[in-house]
């Protein structure tokens, strides 16, 4: 039997990218699955589509997880629609850069509304259903940047390093029902974004990683499997960094 079977995940921006292998790994493992997207409804449909063919239940919805009412509304029908919520992973985010002297008051705004008040949002009101059935597994992806920092990107280390600070007081917030937060920190990944970089930019990243190499999504969502999973019951309040060494 895998190990998720008959459960239920709620992955926020799981469309593409780390979102899309992480609700591809989840349904693998035997997990149900409701996915958002915020825009490009062909696409959700074509990942929906991919995911079904491992026998489990696949729903996509189009919502904005950084709308407080947004965030309520989903949440009530993922239940709804799926008779229960064991798992939530709060993947939906985005980037602004630029250096602090140039960086305007929305590009702050927008990555920390997005990034931030988005898990805030989710977290709310999925805690709300998993304390009345007194399990659940919470899993922020936060970034190794949110841990040492990054210059020109001082909007996104800021929602990163708060994902952090939030996942560990969820934790000792809920741990009395049996109900566990943890968050994923991923360093450099090979997705959409990477691919448009020149050559000379992915060298200098990969100078600094100890493996020599960019990690695939898949890895970032093995890590997700685990702690989504009976097999990490004892585990709480901690940022498991996926990042090659990154981090160290």
């Amino acid at each position: 039997m895998s190990r998720l079977s008959g459960k239920t995940s709620l992955i926020t921006g799981g469309s593409r990218g780390i979102g899309a292998a992480i609700a591809e790994k989840l349904a693998q493992e035997g997990s149900h699955i409701a996915f958002t997207y915020l825009s490009s409804p062909e696409k959700a449909q074509e990942v929906a589509e991919r995911l079904k063919s491992y026998n489990v239940k696949v729903m996509a919805y189009q919502s904005d997880a950084s709308d407080h009412h947004a965030a309520k509304d989903l949440v009530s029908k993922v239940i709804e629609d799926f008779g229960g919520l064991d798992i939530l992973v709060n993947n939906a985010g985005i980037t602004k850069d630029n250096l602090i002297l140039r960086m305007s008051e929305e590009q702050w705004d927008q990555v920390i509304q997005v990034n931030l008040k988005s898990v805030f949002n989710l977290t709310k009101f999925t805690v709300a259903h998993m304390m009345r059935q007194r399990k659940g597994s919470i899993i922020n992806i936060t970034s190794v940047v949110g841990v040492f920092g990054n210059a020109g990107q001082s909007n996104y280390s800021a929602s990163k390093a708060g994902m952090i600070g939030f996942t560990k007081s969820i934790a000792k917030e809920v741990a009395s029902r049996n109900i566990r937060c943890n968050a994923i920190a991923p360093g450099f990944i090979e997705t959409e974004m990477t691919h448009v970089l020149d050559e000379k930019t992915k060298e200098n990243f990969l100078k600094n990683i100890p493996l020599g190499r960019l990690a695939q999504g898949s890895e970032v969502a093995d890590a997700v499997s685990f702690l989504a999973s009976d097999q990490s019951s004892y585990i709480t309040g901690q940022v498991l960094s996926v990042c090659g060494g990154l981090n160290m």
